[in-house]
């Protein structure tokens, strides 16, 4: 296998061993390439993270506006990434005020194409493609995956699951077309083998023997030209190297220890999917990391729960089903376990932050490189609103300057956001959905 034409290495290259690969990140030696050519090496990534459910808002919007905004309760957990956050207040899901339907499909279902779903739980579902698709649509051709759409929960697309609406409103926010919902990898083996596996998804011979196969490590299998390539590159991309390498082999670690989970019953659940739910979104967004350091998506969304969710949480002290609670008709305890759920995932949510920001990506990190959507389709779960929407924006592609909290005019559009974000991400458009215009995210 030749790795280098005259000391350069292609920015597409990959390690293969038999029945898997995998894309390098972002390597020093991948830059007099792009210099040649005049094009710059800055790849945008846009990610989704989706909480169910609403939000106890009280203990979410910040008091203060512009730069000086202090962290509420809820958001406390990612004050350490002040400086990579925009908060965004008063942002409406209008299209799902005026939809029928159960409360919360027709609040998920239309929200990240700002449409109004059809109410039905058959198969004649609709709703819009969501803008995530739309910047998919633009980099297929310069990545293996064009999008990941996770979750950590239940992931049928069929049935009836809120009030007469399908389940594809609840169980996914991505639609690939407005008929067309896309479905939701919750199965972290499945996801790791789609990554770095040849691509094959049916269960041929095959597609078994590669699965007994991964029972090895593949950095075992692809260790020989792994080696060779190291021994072409300079310091410090051995060490980007070595911090890529090791990161995949932690995954598999972790993939391998909850595949042997005592307290796991067989058939309990799909292999690799951690007992831990803390471990289990981590895992999660490890893979999503890993995806992105190596370009092989440069879009992502990730549902943290299905909207409806009876997830409970007995390692926060709330062993309570999430939905119900949510329904708290101003009872305080029940008020206290949503926000402690709230606090949860805003956790959950800074780990993944955290690795972004550590993660070098040409000349700054994967954080300075992309623009990621965090927060829900309902603000109050007891009333189900769908004004003042509770949202946040990290990251600083497209020169998104961070460190704020944005105070939109009331009953703005969340599709004004949606707008500012693709012109971010390099796909700008003049309108979408319901939108009156783009946001400004560096409003002092």
């Amino acid at each position: 296998m030749t790795f280098v034409t005259g000391k350069h290495l292609s920015r597409r290259m990959m390690l293969r061993g038999v029945g898997a690969a995998f894309a390098l990140p972002f390597l020093d030696a991948m830059r007099p390439a792009f210099a040649a050519t005049g094009a710059t090496p800055k790849a945008v990534r846009l990610g989704v993270v989706y909480v169910p459910n609403g939000i106890i808002m009280k203990d979410w919007t910040p008091a203060q506006t512009g730069t000086s905004f202090e962290f509420t309760r809820i958001l406390k957990p990612l004050e350490q990434h002040r400086q990579h956050i925009t908060v965004v207040s008063g942002l409406s899901n209008h299209m799902a005020a005026k939809a029928q339907g159960g409360a919360h499909a027709k609040a998920s279902g239309g929200f990240l194409s700002a449409s109004a779903p059809k109410h039905t739980a058959g198969a004649d579902v609709r709703a819009g493609k969501t803008f995530d698709q739309v910047v998919a649509d633009k980099f297929a051709a310069d990545v293996r995956v064009p999008s990941l759409q996770l979750g950590c929960e239940d992931s049928r697309m069929i049935g009836n699951c809120d009030t007469g609406s399908s389940c594809a409103y609840t169980n996914t926010i991505s639609w690939r077309t407005p008929e067309t919902p896309m479905a939701v990898e919750v199965n972290p083996r499945s996801l790791f083998e789609r990554l770095f596996g040849t691509v094959d998804p049916s269960l041929d011979p095959q597609t078994k023997a590669r699965r007994a196969l991964y029972k090895k490590s593949i950095l075992d299998i692809t260790r020989e030209n792994a080696q060779a390539l190291t021994g072409t590159l300079g310091a410090t991309d051995k060490r980007k190297m070595d911090e890529y390498l090791t990161a995949i082999r932690e995954v598999e670690t972790r993939l391998e220890k909850s595949e042997k989970d005592p307290e796991i019953a067989t058939g309990e659940k799909p292999a690799g999917i951690p007992f831990e739910y803390r471990e289990y979104v981590r895992l999660m967004f490890d893979l999503q990391l890993i995806a992105f350091q190596s370009d092989l998506t440069r879009v992502s969304t990730m549902m943290l729960g299905r909207e409806g969710s009876v997830r409970t949480y007995p390692e926060i002290g709330v062993p309570d089903p999430h939905h119900p609670l949510t329904h708290h008709r101003n009872h305080p305890d029940f008020i206290e376990k949503v926000t402690k759920i709230n606090e949860f995932h805003a956790e959950l949510f800074s780990y993944y932050l955290g690795k972004l920001a550590s993660t070098q990506d040409g000349d700054g990190s994967l954080l300075d490189h992309s623009v990621i959507l965090y927060g829900g389709a309902i603000s109050d779960g007891n009333g189900h609103g769908n004004h003042n929407l509770p949202l946040l924006v990290a990251g600083h592609a497209g020169g998104i300057k961070g460190g704020r909290h944005v105070a939109a005019p009331e009953q703005t559009p969340a599709a004004n956001l949606f707008l500012s974000m693709m012109e971010s991400a390099g796909v700008p458009q003049q309108t979408f959905g319901d939108s009156t215009g783009k946001l400004d995210l560096n409003v002092s």
